[in-house]
């Protein structure tokens, strides 16, 4: 998803070409645009449409088309910034710089915080990749390689060349990327060590919320699980998702009885309140590592900690009696 541009306008200069990742398939391509292109009216989106200057795998589609994952997308030059655009303020560039796990001529690694898109859109005038972009000339030109929700912190992946990206979707593809997630679910998680292989679908929602549930006729999706400490009140776990379908790991874990604490859309609301008041401030997921071949066939790992506010609800939680010695007394 490279493309040229001043970094000052925000103007873009040339033709990019986009390649659709698993956190996008099934989108509306208009959707999909609307994303790529925060700041650009709709109006303008189905124009492109309609004029044959948005092609999917070099062909003309209509507005309802929905995008699949490996799609290339060819995005016409425009300007996605306004004269007046959000200014990304001075504490969240510093939380962004201080973010930073690794960066070389291909690509940008960081810890993302919760709570912040990754991408501009459905209402927010950036997201942490117009945020970036900002805040180094060398970085005008990032590109996601991968996707985290909005509520998820941890560890994400930029390129900062076309040629470096192209390599990373290819990985993603044929399954040479390893992904650790940390989650604390509700309640005694009492299924052990397990995988999840149950189909899951995408459903858009009145005013295009994107709701993803179990279906017989979804798309394969199996998450790995793995029990790490359990308390009678939650359970931390240790997954590893071996597909990346949209909100996967929160829609199976929900599935299984156990929704990610603070999941405000797939979880309990009363559990969320209870979770709330014992001081847990967000949603408790958490992308740990990522692992892939950067080059010289040896496969790097990219680590990310938990954040402060994870860590010291975390902390709380573990200093309880374990259901063992409870059962004990």
């Amino acid at each position: 998803m490279s493309e040229k541009e001043n970094p000052t306008t925000g103007a873009a200069t040339s033709v990019r070409y986009a390649t659709v990742d698993s956190g996008s398939d099934g989108q509306r391509i208009d959707n999909y645009l609307s994303r790529e292109l925060p700041g650009v009216p709709k109006s303008r989106i189905y124009r492109m449409l309609r004029t044959g200057e948005v092609r999917v795998n070099k062909g003309r589609v209509k507005p309802t088309r929905r995008v699949q994952d490996g799609d290339i997308v060819r995005i016409p030059p425009i300007s996605t910034r306004k004269s007046g655009a959000a200014v990304v303020a001075p504490s969240l560039a510093r939380e962004l710089m201080a973010a930073v796990l690794f960066e070389d001529k291909d690509l940008l690694v960081i810890n993302k915080p919760g709570g912040l898109a990754v991408h501009g859109g459905s209402g927010l005038s950036f997201g942490v990749v117009e945020a970036l972009r900002t805040l180094d000339p060398a970085w005008h030109e990032l590109s996601l390689a991968h996707r985290l929700d909005r509520e998820t912190s941890g560890v994400l992946v930029l390129a900062k060349r076309r040629s470096a990206l192209r390599r990373l979707h290819e990985a993603f593809r044929e399954d040479r990327v390893s992904k650790v997630y940390l989650a604390l679910v509700d309640g005694y998680w009492e299924h052990g060590t397990t995988t999840i292989d149950l189909p899951l679908a995408v459903h858009e929602r009145k005013g295009g919320e994107r709701h993803v549930g179990v279906s017989a006729g979804g798309k394969p999706s199996v998450t790995e699980v793995s029990p790490t400490e359990s308390r009678r009140e939650a359970t931390l776990l240790t997954l590893r998702p071996r597909t990346g379908r949209t909100h996967q790991i929160r829609v199976h874990l929900a599935h299984m009885g156990h929704p990610i604490a603070q999941d405000q859309r797939y979880g309990d609301a009363e559990r969320n309140k209870a979770f709330r008041q014992d001081g847990l401030p967000r949603l408790f997921l958490h992308a740990q590592s990522i692992a892939f071949d950067h080059g010289g066939g040896t496969e790097q790992i990219f680590n990310a900690p938990l954040s402060d506010d994870l860590q010291l609800y975390l902390e709380r939680v573990l200093a309880r009696p374990s259901v063992t010695s409870q059962r004990r007394r």
